[in-house]
């Protein structure tokens, strides 16, 4: 598609915030779609008479094709542009999802969690990846926290609400309709991608020479950029290029994701077959009460964004400003959780608890974001992807855990060992320097 060329002496075009809804709703609907299996959790529970631990290893399938693909889809983003390879991961997943309700039976259902986990695998790297080329440091963390949690949060949100209250609940859909209704957003949003999104301000028809100087400020995010455009290493070399102290702090970023993969997985597949099981709640009620926590999830990106962004700038100390927001969030988390358990069994009381508990618990994750884009260097996508391949462990434990524990022990374990998790990646944040270059020979200033 042709676009008309700006004129080089225009006022600054506003592409670059196109871009960013884009992102956003990318990752919007990459949790729009990726909730819908919590909520239809109980109606295959019905159907299929599958049991929590049999619905569990069915996420860790998902979660083994999402690790998996992570990171060689992350080196494809690196070497072919972000532009192609979100268009087609986007598409892929939509279909994925649409092969959810074409399953006839649990057999075929495995075989769409695995397909659905390939197209949902490394569309965060490719977001991640966005950042270093469309915006300046200054705002970038808060950016990246608008994109990464609180556009996937509101996602999660959304699907509580618009599948489980309005189409299930108030319209009383069949869950498959339901379900092909989601897949047609992600059709339209791969064509939008791929209309409308470019890999750099420099080379999009619709920027004017004022919006590229704009973005590029003070020369930081130019000179930032051609260095990301530099020729791609091979994994190799790049393992090659890593100090000791490098594999270090990039091993301590790794544990803390599998830790905080493995606590959020409570929110992302088992509050609804908690609520339905415990508590007897139909969709209108299970559609509001789950949003809570995800409204919470959503409200800490912003958040996480700004406590960076502003704590840097204010203790010129990017390393233990990023810790400090992260350590607080995740030990804050640890204690609602454990605090919430007294209001067990009171659904509504618990679902607030649990609001509180998202909100620190989350806003760490915008941390992550800017620490992975902080060391990453020439190899930001990639290292995104690595480390949420390795997140992917956690993914795929955390489904089989929490449900052996919730047939066998109950669902109070499920959330006491969340809690527990939630402690340990607190810890784990002390070992984590976002000023330690994963390449041996680039350098990250301190501030």
């Amino acid at each position: 598609m042709d676009f008309p060329q700006k004129p080089l002496m225009a006022a600054p075009t506003k592409i670059r915030w196109v871009v960013f809804a884009l992102a956003f709703l990318s990752s919007w609907t990459l949790y729009l779609h990726r909730y819908v299996f919590g909520l239809i959790k109980p109606k295959l529970a019905e159907e299929w008479g599958l049991e929590s631990d049999e619905l569990g290893l069915m996420d860790s399938v998902f979660s083994l094709t999402y690790s998996g693909f992570q990171f060689p889809l992350g080196i494809a983003a690196d070497v072919l542009g972000v532009r192609l390879i979100l268009t087609l991961l986007t598409l892929l997943g939509a279909i994925g999802l649409a092969l959810h309700a074409w399953a006839p039976s649990p057999s075929q259902l495995w075989f769409a969690r695995g397909f659905f986990g390939t197209g949902q695998s490394a569309i965060f790297a490719n977001l991640n990846r966005i950042a270093p080329f469309w915006f300046p440091k200054n705002i970038r963390t808060t950016l990246q926290g608008a994109v990464g949690v609180t556009a996937g949060r509101l996602g999660g949100l959304s699907t509580s609400l618009l599948f489980g209250y309005l189409l299930l609940g108030v319209l009383e859909l069949d869950w498959r309709t339901a379900t092909f209704i989601f897949a047609g957003f992600g059709v339209l949003l791969a064509a939008l991608t791929w209309l409308f999104f470019r890999n750099t301000p420099q080379t999009h028809p619709l920027v004017n020479q004022a919006e590229v100087a704009l973005i590029e400020g003070d020369g930081s995010a130019l000179e930032e950029s051609a260095s990301l455009q530099g020729p791609t290493m091979t994994t190799r070399e790049m393992l090659r290029r890593m100090s000791p102290r490098s594999l270090i702090n990039f091993f301590a970023l790794n544990v803390q994701s599998i830790l905080s993969t493995i606590a959020d997985n409570i929110y992302s597949a088992w509050i609804p077959l908690f609520l339905f099981e415990v508590h007897n709640l139909k969709f209108k009620e299970m559609g509001i009460y789950w949003s809570l926590p995800l409204l919470g999830g959503a409200l800490a990106g912003l958040i996480g964004g700004v406590l960076n962004d502003r704590c840097i700038a204010l203790t010129n100390n990017r390393r233990w400003s990023r810790t400090a927001v992260a350590m607080i969030g995740k030990g804050m988390a640890a204690a609602l959780l454990f605090v919430a358990m007294f209001w067990y069994q009171q659904p509504y009381a618990f679902c607030i608890f649990l609001f509180f508990v998202k909100l620190f618990g989350d806003w760490s994750l915008t941390t992550s974001w800017g620490v992975v884009t902080d060391i990453g260097g020439k190899a930001t996508a990639s290292v995104f992807a690595f480390n949420n391949t390795v997140a992917g462990v956690g993914a795929i434990l955390a489904p089989i855990l929490y449900g052996f524990l919730a047939l066998h022990y109950g669902w109070r374990a499920v959330f006491l060992s969340a809690a527990v998790t939630y402690v340990f990646c607190a810890i784990s944040w002390l070992f984590i320097n976002c000023t330690v270059p994963l390449l041996a020979s680039e350098e990250i200033p301190e501030e």
